[in-house]
């Protein structure tokens, strides 16, 4: 390769699509007067947070929707390729990019609704590529325990390709105490950060990895170093972690905050409000499709850990004194984890020590 690859040039700006989700905020914000007339109340601290929440009949409700991004694209070209279909880990993805948002605030995900949008309804046509989504979207409302209730499959004829799809979905959950309602205000100077290891690069950046594949010789066929196809890196299953997040509640765990690793890359360490100074001293080595991405796409280590997660998904806030035992049942629910710094009162901004990268406040604006 002979040129640099950005996201922005791939097509993803966020310096257009920040400003657009604030004002829609401001927006919403001004609609909570009919919670009130239903004799409800918003969770204000939970406005531009990872779900909406809102008081009801003494506990809490949330809800979010997430969309897959393009990551089926990669799946199309990768059937060319191996004969696969992919489907399974599309429809498991899609569902995990909602899960990991709603449980994030606390909340036990209780019904997943679908949004399968597509060209042309022939797509459906091809039952084993159907019947793999369907197959991976329930494995994944049984991974978090939650019910799939049901969906819309609009045919959007000259608005989406007739050969694609375009995958969303919305869930609804309980927050049962309404003490363990995770919002931004309950962060302490001292907490520790926790990083939960990623499967890879979930549904973000896959704009630039495709980009990046149409500049190689090989496309998605081309090898990485240890001899697993780059289409088939990028395609690995995303965790779901709304069961380890109840368990941490369960066990007692003094959870103050989470924040999902997603768009933004680990800027979005600082998603809440307050200000904080978050240093961390210790990383997840980054699995070796960011690497590759990062050597195909000339980024520097600025740029990369600004836009994927890097091996870190979940940054969990929490006690010191609370550390030990919540990396036990994180280990026993299969994920690992990492002790990987602390917060402190003072400026906001993300300090990412053994890179030697700052991410300032005013990076990331994705709140009120």
């Amino acid at each position: 390769m002979n040129k640099k690859i950005s996201y922005q040039e791939s097509g993803v700006d966020y310096d257009s699509l920040d400003p657009a989700k604030t004002l829609a905020q401001s927006a919403g914000k001004e609609t909570t007067i009919h919670l009130k007339n239903y004799g409800f109340a918003e969770a204000e601290d939970t406005r531009g947070e990872s779900a909406f929440v809102w008081e009801q009949d003494g506990h809490f409700m949330a809800s979010v929707t997430e969309s897959l991004g393009t990551k089926n694209l990669v799946a199309d070209e990768m059937y060319k390729i191996t004969g696969k279909t992919y489907y399974d880990n599309i429809g498991y993805d899609t569902v995990a990019s909602a899960i990991n948002d709603i449980a994030a605030i606390g909340a036990k995900p209780l019904v997943v609704t679908a949004f399968w949008a597509v060209g042309a309804s022939s797509w459906f046509d091809n039952l084993e590529r159907t019947k793999a989504l369907i197959n991976g979207w329930r494995q994944a409302c049984d991974t978090a325990k939650a019910t799939w209730g049901g969906g819309e499959t609009p045919s959007y004829n000259e608005i989406v390709d007739p050969n694609t799809i375009a995958l969303g979905g919305n869930v609804v959950g309980i927050i049962k105490s309404k003490e363990r309602l995770l919002v931004d205000s309950n962060l302490k100077d001292g907490d520790r950060i926790l990083f939960l290891k990623s499967s890879g690069i979930n549904a973000n950046g896959i704009s630039l990895s495709r980009a990046i594949a149409k500049k190689l010789t090989d496309g998605y066929k081309k090898k990485l170093p240890s001899g697993v196809m780059f289409g088939d890196a990028i395609l690995k299953k995303t965790n779901i972690y709304a069961v380890v997040i109840q368990d941490l509640l369960d066990a007692g765990i003094n959870l103050h905050y989470v924040s999902n690793i997603t768009g933004h890359g680990l800027r979005k360490v600082m998603r809440a409000k307050g200000n904080f100074t978050y240093h961390i001293e210790r990383l997840f080595d980054p699995q070796e499709l960011f690497l590759f991405i990062q050597k195909h796409s000339e980024m520097s280590d600025h740029e990369i850990y600004e836009t994927y997660n890097m091996g870190q998904d979940y940054a969990i806030f929490l006690p010191k004194k609370d550390v030990e035992k919540a990396q036990e049942i994180i280990r026993e629910n299969g994920f690992e984890s990492l002790d990987a710094g602390y917060i402190e009162e003072g400026e906001r901004q993300v300090i990412i020590k053994p890179k030697n990268i700052v991410f300032k406040g005013e990076s990331l604006k994705v709140r009120l």
